[in-house]
């Protein structure tokens, strides 16, 4: 069923805008989140307990640290993507590449939660039974973020012959 069967009567433009305005509002909580990690992962090298922490603690450290930049380096840059083409009439462009950064940087911040959970883990549990944890959190949030979401988008294709809104 077509957006405009559904009552939405937009134009492409406006597509565009509503579109634009539902992603930053999804931006703004992953990128707080973010952030949050980020700079507690940023100081944890200065902390004295770092000194003890073995060589593939500091590895998985050093791990996540890298992918908690890559993480926020996706999700601000559907910020600067946008600054940079305003005015260009590249709106509908825009949000699709901003949404494929989104999900990009999803993707990073599932891969950093769960170095950040086997670095604590590893310590927390001294090795025993950190990894089992962390694939059962890692399967948890593959399936909140992914899985549920991607059957719902089926789920109605499949009921309404299909349209992304």
């Amino acid at each position: 069923m077509s957006d405009l069967a559904r009552g939405r009567h937009e134009t492409a433009e406006e597509r565009a805008d509503r579109r634009w305005g539902e992603l930053l509002q999804e931006l703004r909580v992953a990128q707080t989140g973010v952030q949050i990690l980020f700079g507690f992962l940023l100081t944890v090298v200065f902390q004295p307990g770092f000194e003890k922490l073995d060589g593939p603690g500091r590895h998985i450290y050093v791990a996540t640290v890298v992918l908690g930049a890559a993480t926020t380096g996706a999700l601000v840059g559907p910020v600067s993507l946008h600054r940079l083409v305003t005015g260009r009439r590249l709106k509908p462009q825009t949000v699709t590449w901003a949404s494929r950064l989104t999900v990009l940087g999803l993707v990073l911040l599932l891969c950093t939660m769960a170095s950040a959970m086997l670095l604590i883990m590893r310590v927390a549990l001294r090795g025993s039974g950190a990894l089992w944890l962390v694939a059962g959190m890692l399967l948890w949030f593959v399936l909140c973020w992914f899985v549920l979401p991607l059957y719902a988008r089926h789920r109605a294709a499949r009921d309404d012959g299909g349209g992304d809104s």
